[in-house]
């Protein structure tokens, strides 16, 4: 597309182009994620989601068992890892060639993801503070890893959080971070600008605005806004009433630069590309 970076990531052995935008669909296996909608906790209702994603046009598919809202539980990894073991199991089965990451901070739980059940790509929402062990465990998967902007944990980042400038020290978190993860051999890179975490209603939107000055960092670019604080807290409401809004800052995201869409609603995302592709095409 017009003005998307020209970059493929290898998944599993196939390269998948990012100049064309994807839609990324959430599989949440919590019982407590910040959208009552998107739990999926059975086995019906996962192999529903599963085919629910590919149908709207999903191209990956996002498996997280640890909600990072703030004030979710802190679970050990070994309950993240029981959750993500019964619903891969279920999602290989379902899906066997499907492109998958997993939402995951903890090395250990990304490694088992890949060696037992193939998932091709990390998303890491700590940037590796969280697990010391996280950048060397991705070089030696040699999967691409989506690196997001955060400040703190899961738990106290939305307590006053301050930038003297906001994306003055994104552009230094990340480029420290991608030359840690270039050093170790981390070939393929996603940048995650973080919207929500650790970020004031105005931060998100001054974000929002000014997020093209990422791609200085020539690589491609993540965004998950759906159904966020930072739609409804706006319009009011909650996130059952945060489709529309999300759509227009999808739609705000693509022509920023945004190369994977991360969302909850597969097919209104997938809508969004296809008019933003038309549009740039004229």
């Amino acid at each position: 597309m017009k003005g998307l970076l020209p970059y493929t990531i290898n998944v599993g052995g196939k390269l998948m182009d990012l100049s064309e935008p994807q839609v990324m669909g959430i599989l949440n296996v919590t019982p407590d994620s910040f959208y009552s909608a998107s739990r999926k906790n059975s086995e019906a209702e996962v192999r529903e989601r599963v085919n629910a994603i590919i149908s709207e046009g999903g191209s990956i598919i996002d498996i997280g068992a640890y909600s990072s809202r703030p004030g979710a539980d802190n679970i050990f990894a070994s309950e993240e890892m029981n959750r993500l073991r019964g619903a891969l199991q279920i999602l290989r089965s379902e899906a066997p060639e499907a492109v998958v990451s997993v939402d995951t901070f903890r090395a250990d739980v990304a490694k088992m993801c890949v060696e037992e059940y193939g998932v091709q790509i990390i998303n890491d929402i700590s940037g590796g503070e969280l697990d010391p062990q996280m950048f060397q465990t991705v070089a030696a998967l040699g999967v691409p890893y989506i690196l997001m902007h955060m400040k703190g944990n899961p738990q106290t980042m939305q307590v006053e959080p301050h930038y003297d400038d906001l994306l003055t020290e994104m552009l230094q978190y990340f480029g420290s971070k991608v030359q840690q993860l270039h050093e170790l051999g981390v070939k393929d890179v996603i940048l995650d600008p973080g919207f929500g975490f650790a970020k004031t209603l105005e931060h998100n939107y001054e974000l929002m605005n000014r997020m093209q000055d990422l791609q200085v960092l020539g690589l491609p670019m993540l965004v998950g806004v759906s159904r966020k604080s930072m739609i409804y807290r706006l319009l009011g409401g909650t996130p059952e009433g945060a489709l529309n809004g999300t759509s227009v800052l999808n739609t705000l995201a693509l022509l920023k630069g945004a190369s994977i869409l991360r969302v909850h609603d597969v097919k209104e995302a997938a809508e969004v590309v296809q008019i933003v592709k038309k549009m740039l095409a004229c």
